[in-house]
């Protein structure tokens, strides 16, 4: 049975959670942001309106982990009186203190999720490196490890973008990643992923080594502000390929948005290139294509920010964008994270989308260097 001492020590982080996340002036909080929705005149501008209901619905969600916590303690507190009275049993007192445990860690490790756009959905895209039908495999291994690691926590993922290889796998692809704090999850899978392995493409068995990029970004709605020079937008349209239908190869409902970006610190000067054949309304891909452009110049603001904060407190560990992240050497059995050192064996499982351990060990190393 647990000790009194791992008893304290749950107690202290229930209340030390009660400090972090301020529950009492959030609840008084939430008292005043739902008067606000019962204006008659609170859904005649209705982009305000859902960026109210919003707040309310982020409010509600800290009040309610936090009580789920709080009446977990309680219950735990209880049995543990109670087992010397032989009302319970050591059993149900573990149990209960493994419930409890588990709570409090999830909402320690929500709590790191501070940032300006951690609460965001998230657009993630892939792409294969050089190495042809083999990066391109990797590259679409990935995709079902990200698609299984969103339905698996209960996130809505839809792809905007996708270029099948030459002969298998992808060339590259851009998932929209919908729900509570999804780019806050995920923004740590920036980065280069290396795959090693005898692969199914070599007729002689030998092992190879393959690359693919993988790059998060906020995927920003309007109640965020970003400046999109309309001058420096081109468009053109293209015939979406599919699977059968009356469209297809018929209706230019594709779209490639095509925007000369100006970074407006350093002045240096490139495209960027988005394409969106999600759905087969042209307009509707037009609107995705903006959005996902949005959400890139917003991210190379915070990527910015993120900068310029690493230089003023150089003491803290920087993260590397963009560098070769993570290793998943398939014969070996081992899946290793190069910048937290996170590793496991169960590679079957990663690729399943099991890949929690190594979110939580990086933002518990560099949450505290980016909030």
């Amino acid at each position: 049975m647990i000790t009194i001492d791992q008893l304290k020590d749950m107690l202290e982080r229930e209340q030390a959670l009660r400090r972090f996340l301020d529950v009492d002036a959030k609840t008084v909080q939430l008292e005043e942001e739902e008067l606000r929705t019962r204006d008659p005149a609170f859904w005649e501008d209705a982009q305000r309106a859902e960026a109210q209901m919003k707040v309310v619905k982020d409010l509600k969600k800290w009040i309610e982990l936090y009580r789920a916590v709080h009446d977990a303690t309680e219950e735990l507190s209880l049995a543990f009186e109670y087992v010397k009275e032989g009302v319970t049993t050591e059993d149900e007192v573990d149990a209960a203190y493994a419930r409890t445990k588990e709570l409090v860690e999830n909402l320690e490790f929500r709590n790191m999720l501070r940032g300006e756009a951690d609460a965001m959905n998230c657009v993630l895209k892939i792409n294969s490196g050089a190495g042809g039908t083999e990066s391109q495999d990797w590259a679409s291994m990935l995709m079902r490890m990200y698609m299984r690691w969103g339905e698996a926590n209960g996130y809505k993922v839809t792809i905007s973008n996708l270029q099948e290889g030459d002969e298998a796998g992808i060339k590259t692809v851009t998932m929209n990643i919908e729900g509570d704090y999804a780019y806050g999850y995920l923004k740590g899978e920036n980065g280069v992923h290396r795959l090693v392995r005898v692969s199914p493409y070599n007729a002689q068995g030998k092992r190879m080594t393959s690359f693919a990029s993988v790059f998060v970004t906020p995927l920003v709605d309007d109640t965020i502000e970003v400046n999109v020079e309309q001058a420096r937008i081109s468009w053109d349209t293209f015939r979406s390929g599919g699977a059968g239908g009356q469209n297809v190869n018929k209706v230019e409902s594709g779209v490639r948005l095509r925007y000369q970006y100006k970074d407006p610190y350093t002045g240096a000067e490139e495209e960027i290139l988005i394409e969106n054949t999600e759905t087969r309304d042209q307009p509707k891909n037009r609107e995705n294509a903006l959005r996902q452009l949005r959400s890139i110049l917003y991210d190379r603001e915070m990527q910015h920010r993120m900068e310029e904060q690493n230089k003023v407190e150089a003491g803290k560990k920087k993260i590397e964008w963009g560098s070769q992240i993570r290793s998943y050497v398939f014969d070996d059995r081992r899946v290793k994270d190069h910048r937290t050192n996170f590793q496991t064996s169960d590679v079957g499982g990663v690729m399943d989308g099991k890949i929690d351990g190594f979110i939580k060990a990086y933002l518990m190393e560099f949450a505290a260097v980016e909030n």
